[in-house]
């Protein structure tokens, strides 16, 4: 199982948090620190839209020229996210081959029922 975010997003912490509150193992993966390959964000479009994983609420989204946002599609989206990692929505948790958008307890909360 791996978390995916930045050590400083408070949803991330929270995300953390309620893990280790748990005593669930995971492995914590920055995207700051360690970046992100084109592969990862692959797999995880095999079984999620393009859009739920582009955070267009971000500061980093509100700092990309227009144009590059009116450009964006699912060609690109790839290229986009790796070479800015922030404006993936955090966090991501991969559990086998189930990935889940951002944090809500209840839904962790049945993932690991």
């Amino acid at each position: 199982m791996i978390l995916y975010g930045i050590s400083n997003c408070d949803t991330v912490k929270k995300a953390k948090n309620w893990l280790d509150t748990q005593n669930i193992d995971y492995r914590f993966h920055d995207f700051r620190k360690d970046g992100l390959e084109a592969k990862i964000i692959d797999q995880w479009l095999k079984t999620t839209a393009w859009d739920r994983i582009l955070n267009k609420r971000s500061t980093s989204w509100r700092n990309l020229e227009p144009e590059v946002q009116q450009s964006v599609k699912s060609e690109n989206i790839v290229a986009l996210l790796v070479k800015n990692p922030t404006l993936i929505k955090r966090p991501v948790l991969v559990v086998n081959d189930t990935i889940t958008i951002g944090f809500n307890s209840d839904t962790y909360q049945g993932i690991f029922n």
